[in-house]
């Protein structure tokens, strides 16, 4: 009896710890179910934790964080940025298709097995899949950000009634494309969300060059000089040019040039021509008479230079070399001697020909500022860099030697004066200066002179005529041309002015 009693209850025992085990594993196996159909604790999808979320609950928590705006600051702006205002897009399905699968893909009694003894499934991790447009950003950039906020630098100004410019403001611009990298790497984090944009700082912009003109004429309009002028300026670095003519302080056409005398600033013609046509391999004799000529200004060195060249037409030699080169206006008729034939007797030029301006030009010597310019350019643009109107029309006969052996000559024309006496000492100018006494009445009508400035902030060719009816008196014409020239060296050299 009492053996059976015992199997019952045994047998009572067995079966209630077999229900209890039962009601265990389905209890179990139902809230392993219900969890799998959440995320895994541990998971992260685009770096954002979505364990114990449901599909449509990861979906928001994504949505929410990848849609809240970058915060970026530049100078003293905060700057909120909508990540769709600059075509962020977010692939949510096909992140949440590969949680999906991370979450199901495993054996379903084997991941039970793992819940029952409570082992930590491996972490999974979903890779970001976004897309942002770089040219909406860049867009959004230039015209909210650095439309707004940018400091554009400020230009240095002319001081009125002066040679100086008031020194302008340096600028910052934002750094567009480290700007991109920035917004970029912040919209593709879910943390960092904060950025600090850069700048670009600019050095203060140089004065325009139609500021440098209006300064230009106010200096002549102001001084005492009411006779003509002819100016012509050409920045060797960007070949911008300044050129216009005055009469009486009055702004006169240059279409075409006007034609003055061109005294001994032909000289520089008469030299080039001799250089190309006998060639730049100098005996010690030759080199002291183009030295007396363009050094010392000497009239006789200067005939004996064109006699050299061809022992009669030596002048129609310079003319037709000139004339090579395109400058049509530039010619010598005759030697500098007195009662030198003309050889080109009334000879008529688009430049002299004009009837609403005349300067009484040489019939001997003639040229316009602006080609006199243009030759000094062609001249350094051939010694630079092979370039310019020289080489092209004479390849054979002209090297950069050639031209700088040129400027060599042109730099030993020591006066002090004229275009030299508005640079600082030591400044490199080779050039040509003129003035000459009228045969008519024996007084100076003509002061002229042409060369190049070399300077820290840039080079440049002046070239400047005057011409006075009735005196050309040195103690106003020089200053005049002291102060032009001095403005124009300020204005290429705005720091040490």
């Amino acid at each position: 009896m009492r053996n059976r009693n015992t199997n019952i209850i045994l047998r009572g025992v067995s079966i209630l710890f077999l229900t209890v085990a039962f009601v265990i594993t389905v209890t179990s196996l139902i809230t392993y179910s219900r969890q799998r159909n959440s995320y895994p604790s541990g998971m992260t999808v685009a770096g954002v934790p979505v364990g114990g979320l449901s599909p449509a609950q990861a979906s928001q928590r994504l949505l929410e964080v990848y849609t809240s705006p970058i915060e970026a600051t530049y100078n003293d702006a905060i700057i909120h940025i909508d990540p769709g205002a600059v075509g962020f897009q977010v692939d949510v399905e096909t992140m949440l298709a590969a949680a999906d699968l991370s979450r199901t893909g495993g054996s379903f009694w084997g991941g039970f097995w793992d819940y029952i003894w409570n082992r930590t499934p491996p972490e999974s991790q979903i890779p970001l899949s976004a897309s942002v447009s770089e040219e909406r950003l860049r867009e959004y950039l230039q015209n909210e950000i650095s439309s707004r906020y940018d400091q554009p630098p400020s230009p240095a100004q002319p001081i009125p009634g002066g040679t100086s410019f008031l020194p302008g403001a340096p600028g910052q611009t934002l750094d567009l494309d480290r700007a991109v990298l920035l917004i970029t790497d912040a919209l593709r984090s879910p943390s960092n969300r904060s950025i600090a944009l850069s700048f670009i700082r600019s050095t203060a912009a140089r004065p325009t060059i139609e500021n440098l003109e209006i300064l230009l004429k106010q200096i002549i309009v102001t001084s005492d000089f009411d006779g003509v002028i002819g100016f012509y300026m050409i920045d060797l670095q960007t070949g911008q040019e300044i050129h216009f003519a005055m009469n009486s302080k009055q702004e006169i056409s240059v279409e075409p040039d006007i034609a003055f005398t061109a005294s001994s600033t032909i000289k520089v013609p008469i030299v080039a021509s001799y250089l190309i046509n006998r060639g730049s391999n100098l005996d010690p004799a030759t080199s002291e008479v183009i030295l007396r000529t363009l050094g010392r200004s000497d009239n006789s060195a200067t005939d004996l230079v064109l006699e050299r060249i061809d022992p009669s037409n030596g002048p129609l030699f310079v003319t037709r070399d000139m004339e090579a080169i395109g400058l049509q206006n530039t010619f010598l008729g005759g030697m500098f001697y007195l009662g030198a034939p003309n050889l080109l007797p009334g000879r008529i030029t688009p430049s002299n020909a004009r009837t609403d301006i005349s300067t009484a030009p040489d019939s001997y010597s003639q040229t316009t500022p602006s080609e006199m310019g243009i030759l000094i350019a062609d001249i350094y643009q051939c010694a630079e860099n092979s370039g310019g109107a020289l080489i092209a029309a004479f390849p054979d006969k002209v090297t950069p030697e050639t031209c700088q052996l040129l400027f060599d000559f042109m730099a030993q024309d020591k006066l002090g004066a004229l275009i030299q006496g508005g640079v600082p000492d030591g400044t490199l100018v080779p050039h040509k200066h003129g003035y000459v006494l009228s045969p008519r009445d024996g007084v100076m009508h003509d002061t002229s002179d042409v060369g190049i400035v070399y300077t820290p902030g840039g080079n440049f060719v002046l070239s400047i005529y005057t011409y006075h009816p009735v005196q050309n008196i040195w103690d106003i014409t020089n200053p005049l041309f002291v102060n032009l020239t001095q403005a124009v060296y300020n204005y290429f050299n705005i720091s040490v002015q």
